[in-house]
């Protein structure tokens, strides 16, 4: 339970009404009840303000006037949101103390580190303060954990990974598996033993089920800030920026190099070996095969279309080529007939 002063000071935002207002929890504006606070950040939102019956809305300034009840005025409503939502966090606080588990006897595991059954951790290992490892979660030999740093049930760490500090890890996430290296052979594929690792930042978020290999021979990296999404793939000798955002099930292949703060959306594949500006923004089901060298806004791929329109487009992509082709040399006939018309003037 927080009051509403509470909450102002931490987003740095103004009281509209009563300062002492309990608040107890979080809640979108269609279905907020008494005790939660809500935000309104887009205006096509602001016609659910007069119906809406949460005690206390994040709103801007220039909204103020159409909230009936409690408010707190902010700048940036949405990033007021997402500052308040660690207040109402599920997770119970850190309770030090290690249950019957198996782990390395030259493993170090801080005191106030909060070790769930089944936990395992290899020789050489180092635990931070303040840690949590989720029940069943497997930490290989000469991993890192940093400060504060939380890792959910089932979460897999291979061997000399590095983590940093205030990371959360979600369920089941693999950190540090073999890079898909392999060399054709006249029969079958050699496989390229990984060397590297993976190191990654501070206050780094990774979602369920996500994986990010080891490095070849270098490490892969992961910039301070970092978000990903569940099931995202990130392989061998990626390099992330700081503060760079990937969503959902998108796949960056080996060796390839994202710049800070980018946000790359769902579904995305980026191909091996190349750069990403920084300040970069990939929309939805892109598919990015060269370079990018200056910030900007990008996509690749068809929008959704009637099932019979796209049949129709998917025939008349095979003969895009012979389609340019002809309009070349059509271009090239109508420059030999200017030409020759302009000589005859002459």
């Amino acid at each position: 339970m927080y009051s509403l002063s509470q909450i102002a000071e931490l987003v740095d935002g103004e009281v509209q009404g009563d300062k002492d207002t309990p608040i107890n929890s979080m809640a979108p504006l269609d279905c907020a009840g008494e005790g939660a606070i809500s935000f309104c950040a887009q205006r096509k939102f602001l016609s659910q303000l007069k119906s809406c019956q949460a005690t206390a809305v994040l709103v801007k300034q220039a909204d103020a006037h159409l909230v009936s009840q409690t408010a707190i005025v902010v700048a940036d409503p949405y990033l007021a949101f997402a500052q308040i939502s660690q207040l109402f966090d599920w997770r119970k606080a850190i309770k030090s103390g290690i249950a019957d588990n198996v782990f390395h006897n030259q493993a170090t595991v801080s005191k106030s580190a909060q070790v769930c059954s089944g936990v395992s951790i290899g020789e050489g290992s180092i635990i931070g303060e303040n840690c949590y490892l989720g029940a069943n979660t497997v930490i290989g030999n000469n991993c890192i954990i940093g400060e504060g740093t939380r890792l959910e049930a089932n979460v897999t760490l291979y061997d000399g990974v590095k983590i940093g500090e205030r990371c959360l890890v979600h369920a089941s996430a693999v950190i540090g598996a073999d890079g898909f290296g392999f060399a054709k052979k006249s029969l079958g594929w050699q496989k390229i033993h990984q060397l590297g690792s993976v190191v990654i930042g501070n206050d780094v978020e990774i979602g369920a089920g996500t994986t990010i290999d080891r490095g070849a021979l270098s490490d892969t990296i992961i910039g301070n800030g970092v978000k990903l999404d569940n099931q995202v793939q990130i392989a061998h000798n990626v390099k992330l920026g700081d503060y760079t955002a990937i969503a959902g099930c998108t796949a960056v292949a080996g060796s390839a190099k994202i710049g800070e703060n980018c946000t790359i959306a769902g579904l995305v594949g980026i191909t091996g070996h190349l750069e990403v500006a920084a300040g970069s923004h990939i929309t939805a089901m892109s598919l990015v095969s060269h370079s990018i060298k200056e910030a900007g806004v990008y996509s690749s791929g068809s929008a959704i279309d009637k099932h019979q329109n796209w049949k129709k487009n998917v025939v008349r992509f095979k003969s895009l080529d012979a389609l340019a082709k002809r309009v070349k040399k059509l271009d090239n006939a109508v420059e030999v007939l200017l030409s020759k018309e302009d000589k005859s003037k002459a």
